[in-house]
């Protein structure tokens, strides 16, 4: 088989991996979420905020694919719930910044922790071929993100 031929094959093995990881995972990650009363978006937007000091509400609404006003509303419900705080830029006052809060940094820790023991119960059962077809969709994976 060629390399376009091995890819192809590489990424089905990885698209039906996602698919039953996806089944797993997310059935475990709602019932956690809903004990934090949080929404898929508003856990990725901790997400996206555990990896960085702070986001601007156009940072966040561009990341999330939503109007400012739509961010907000994500925003306003973290905050009420202690996941995420408001602060004023130092350079100019009436930029707000959003941070994370210990509280979102362990609801954060607490479902990645989750997810990779269910990721770990699924690659336990792999044979080689499909743990090499995921090591392979990893790499790239990594190469693109450095790229980017």
């Amino acid at each position: 088989m060629n390399s376009s031929g091995t890819s192809k094959v590489d990424a089905n093995r990885l698209a039906d991996f996602v698919l039953m990881t996806q089944r797993s995972c997310i059935l475990n990650l709602s019932s956690e979420l809903n004990r934090g009363n949080i929404s898929f978006p508003q856990f990725f937007l901790l997400t996206y905020l555990s990896n960085e000091d702070y986001l601007t509400m156009s940072a966040i609404a561009k990341k999330m694919g939503h109007s400012t006003a739509a961010a907000t509303g994500l925003v306003d419900r973290l905050e009420k719930l202690n996941f995420v705080e408001r602060v004023h830029a130092a350079e100019d006052r009436r930029k707000i910044m959003v941070r994370i809060t210990n509280g979102g940094t362990e609801i954060v820790a607490t479902m990645r922790g989750h997810i990779a023991t269910e990721l770990a119960d699924l690659m336990a059962d792999m044979d080689d071929e499909e743990a090499s077809s995921v090591a392979a969709a990893n790499e790239a994976i990594e190469g693109k993100n450095l790229n980017s």
